[in-house]
């Protein structure tokens, strides 16, 4: 496995490999990795033959009040799980490699990304869809993998991807959860064993919610309340949004007659948590 830290490296590489009839897997990371991370790593290895992992805390999807300076940056250990995964190469440039001096370009989608976590976080996706058309470009890769924990950056990728024409198959992996039911992230360790505690709460209000659909619930409104009384009991949190909306416009539902998505975003003390449930239910 090589680790590089250059665009010109990591086009090297990956050229030789396509060169050798190779399909390329982009999996692309913030790095502190978990079985979140290395499940996507899992399915890159089993579709393609050569599989490159980014990691990049990326500066633009971070907003000046967020927790860029906090976040966790664990290359030595994430290499060794890299490695142990199979991975052919870890991409892992510096800020000023991936946004050379004078960069003014940015990628946008509009209605996408105007909710959720765009309604809360200003110019998160702006940031998000630069970098990964940034290192689409960059590698070229057949397929790119993303985690359904965060469903509504894959739907903006989606569409990015299909606006733009660019010739890549992105890829979405289940959400990866801790025994007791919490969405792995990397931010989880930044939470005080009473947080951690607490977290869990997020995924069973979640689940109760799935439930309640599941049982005939039909009242998109009853659902988003339920999800939100079980939420303000969480200790030391504040709720960002509580979301049940068509998981293909991500516009807000009233009556839910279709498939839904309901997904929740909740500060724990200071560390922003995201979680979400997807409900198939067959229209009537």
């Amino acid at each position: 496995m090589k680790i590089v830290h250059t665009i010109a490296e990591v086009r090297n590489a990956v050229a030789a490999a396509r060169g050798n009839g190779q399909r390329i897997g982009l999996v692309p990371t913030m790095g502190a990795l978990h079985a979140g991370h290395l499940s996507l790593v899992e399915a890159a290895r089993t579709a393609c033959d050569f599989v490159v992992v980014s990691i990049f805390v990326n500066p633009t999807q971070f907003g000046p009040d967020e927790d860029l300076d906090t976040y966790p940056q664990t290359l030595d250990a994430d290499a060794e799980a890299c490695r142990q995964m199979g991975v052919d190469v870890i991409f892992a440039p510096a800020a000023n490699e991936m946004y050379a001096a004078g960069f003014e370009t940015f990628v946008e989608v509009d209605h996408l990304a105007e909710t959720m976590c765009g309604s809360s976080r200003p110019g998160h996706f702006r940031g998000v869809c630069t970098v990964v058309c940034k290192l689409l470009n960059i590698v070229r890769p057949g397929a790119a993998f993303f985690g359904r924990k965060d469903y509504q950056q894959a739907a903006i990728l989606r569409r990015m991807v299909e606006d733009l024409n660019i010739n890549v198959e992105i890829v979405v992996c289940p959400i990866v959860r801790e025994p007791d039911g919490l969405a792995m992230s990397s931010r989880n360790v930044n939470l005080s064993t009473t947080q951690r505690s607490e977290a869990v709460k997020l995924s069973q209000a979640l689940f109760a919610a799935r439930d309640a659909v599941t049982a005939g619930q039909t009242d998109a409104d009853a659902i988003r309340r339920q999800i939100a009384d079980a939420l303000e009991a969480i200790a030391d949190s504040r709720i960002d949004y509580v979301a049940v909306v068509d998981p293909d416009t991500l516009a807000d539902l009233d009556q839910i007659d279709g498939p839904v998505l309901m997904a929740v975003a909740v500060f724990v003390g200071k560390v922003r948590l995201i979680d979400n449930v997807l409900v198939k239910r067959s229209s009537t």
